[in-house]
């Protein structure tokens, strides 16, 4: 309810006489005012206090000075904590603010701070579902599943995610979303339920399939899952089945090469990069509280920033050690050529993660990386003369098929996973 204070009287009139100009107010003016009369009049000013200093923490002037941008979005978060229960979009409201204001201090690496802003989001979404505010009792958890798997705390994320897809089934109205089946199989895979994760991911699939036939989703997206199923049957040690499913996937590219896709797409660019990037987790350090690491199964733009911010300031330090290995093979491939090859694909992830974030034109700045694994992994086949090593050499063309596929060029990727399917095991 709305009270009186022992407040200014002529602040709050010079606060009324600006909102009520014939000019509109800056955003900065807008919080002055709200922040006097939110004290006069909460129930009506808090909200709007809140709107505010949420635009006023991304205005143009503070985008480089995180700890100013952070003190705004504190005090927003403050502001929503206090609006009244009975306000239909406080639960809203209170998530957003938080978010930014998480979203702050993960970016100045205040991980511990972070975390419980994460938790605090969580309980508001549930709260709000209790009380008829939100319609699902997940809402506002997708930052917490986020950082519990940079932390590598996986059985709790994928507990989380498991729930968010349960409840997500059991509304008749809601589809469940392609990015919580991914993440749900990702942390389960991590957390060693791999015979779940397999289950998870055969959903995906099948959703996929059926959204393909009523041309809801493209070829190229349900091709990257297959592929990606493949290699994670490979893995279980299910190699008819994994061999099936690379089947499916070389008929449908046999369509893209022929006829393309079945109807125009936006950029689809995530979708291929949060696979491929999945694909090589685990030749990247293991995630710890001390010491996070990316949640591999998030789309990139979901990571948490200082999260980010590492990955991306890591690339050249992992270019000058990649042209360290691919050299010293050129005097030593018996000793360097596996290591660098292994080395170059995740140089190759990460710029193509990085790559993504920036820009949809990939095929100019990303082809040389992989047709250099190309040429690392046929010069070991070469030198080997194993069949093991041309085996090994699926891993890099099935790479470099699947790029060709997210740059649209069809038919050289049909080529690629052709001779796939036809290299020994």
């Amino acid at each position: 309810m709305d009270h009186t204070e022992k407040v200014d009287q002529d602040a709050v009139l010079r606060a009324r006489t600006t909102l009520l100009g014939s000019g509109r107010p800056s955003v900065g003016q807008q919080v002055e005012a709200y922040r006097v009369l939110s004290a006069v009049s909460p129930l009506t000013y808090l909200p709007k206090l809140t709107e505010a200093l949420l635009s006023y923490g991304y205005a143009p002037e503070v985008r480089d000075r995180p700890d100013v941008r952070l003190a705004r979005h504190a005090e927003a978060a403050a502001a929503a904590r206090r609006i009244e229960a009975g306000e239909h979009n406080r639960t809203e409201l209170l998530v957003r603010a938080l978010s930014a204001y998480r979203y702050g201090l993960y970016a100045v690496g205040r991980r511990a701070e972070g975390f419980a802003i994460c938790e605090e989001m969580a309980a508001a979404g549930r709260w709000g579902f209790t009380h008829g505010q939100v319609s699902s009792p997940m809402y506002g958890h997708g930052p917490l599943i986020t950082v519990l798997a940079e932390d590598g705390r996986h059985r709790e994320a994928a507990e989380l995610c498991g729930k968010s897809v349960r409840t997500a089934r059991s509304e008749s109205s809601a589809e469940v979303s392609f990015w919580d089946l991914i993440a749900w199989a990702a942390e389960l895979d991590a957390a060693g339920c791999h015979d779940a994760a397999l289950e998870a991911f055969a959903d995906i699939v099948r959703v996929t399939r059926a959204e393909v036939d009523g041309e809801r989703s493209a070829l190229a997206i349900l091709i990257w899952q297959l592929v990606h199923q493949a290699g994670m049957l490979d893995t279980a040690g299910q190699r008819v089945e994994a061999r099936a499913a690379r089947e499916d996937a070389l008929a449908f590219l046999s369509e893209l090469d022929k006829t393309g896709e079945r109807k125009s797409w936006s950029n689809i660019l995530t979708w291929w990069v949060t696979l491929y990037a999945l694909s090589g987790r685990p030749a990247e350090p293991v995630p710890l509280p001390a010491s996070p690491a990316p949640p591999f199964g998030f789309p990139f733009l979901d990571w948490s920033p200082d999260v980010k911010q590492t990955y991306v300031d890591g690339l050249p330090t992992l270019e000058e050690q990649a042209a360290g290995l691919r050299e010293a093979a050129r005097t030593e491939p018996y000793g360097h050529l596996p290591e660098a090859g292994a080395l170059h694909r995740r140089l190759t992830i990460r710029s193509a993660v990085c790559r993504e974030n920036r820009s949809h034109l990939i095929l100019k700045p990303l082809r040389p990386l992989f047709d250099e694994g190309v040429a690392l992994a046929r010069s070991l086949a070469d030198l080997a003369g194993t069949e093991q090593s041309l085996e090994a050499l699926g891993r890099p063309l099935t790479d470099r098929a699947m790029f060709l596929v997210a740059a649209k060029q069809y038919g050289e990727a049909y080529n690629d996973y052709l001779e796939v399917l036809n290299l020994p095991g």
